[in-house]
């Protein structure tokens, strides 16, 4: 599972048993995200998670990064068993918005930021499956 946590609301994205395909899952408000997932790895088996590093072009870390941080801690200790690895998130907003010009989403479409969150939840993961 790929999460784009975000302070509002976060993105989430999740891949088939054989790890071939990532796709959107949804968008969470981000104060019911740690019940929501918790929710589902209770239904549906999640090997690791995914979660993006905000990076500034010069490699430090960005302000999200101080909420961030606490957020992976939760995840840790509520998921003790499950892997949680990091990837940079640069770009991946931007990406997603392109993806949503590219498929023909219309204008108004495009403003939907949950959908924006969950494509780039999206590509996170399928940018971590290719390392693996």
């Amino acid at each position: 599972m790929a999460i784009d946590y975000g302070k509002v609301r976060t993105g989430l994205a999740v891949t088939d048993p054989v790890r071939i395909i990532a796709s959107a899952l949804t968008t969470v408000e981000t104060p019911t995200l740690l019940a929501y997932i918790k929710d589902y790895c209770a239904r549906e088996e999640v090997d690791l998670f995914v979660v993006g590093e905000a990076k500034h072009m010069d490699n430090t870390p960005s302000e999200s990064m101080k909420l961030i941080e606490p957020f992976v801690q939760q995840l840790k200790e509520a998921f003790p068993d499950k892997e949680v690895a990091r990837i940079d998130e640069r770009f991946t907003s931007k990406m997603a918005f392109q993806t949503m010009i590219d498929s023909g989403l219309k204008k108004k479409q495009r403003q939907n930021k949950g959908m924006i969150d969950q494509i780039a939840a999206t590509i996170m993961l399928q940018d971590y499956m290719k390392t693996i």
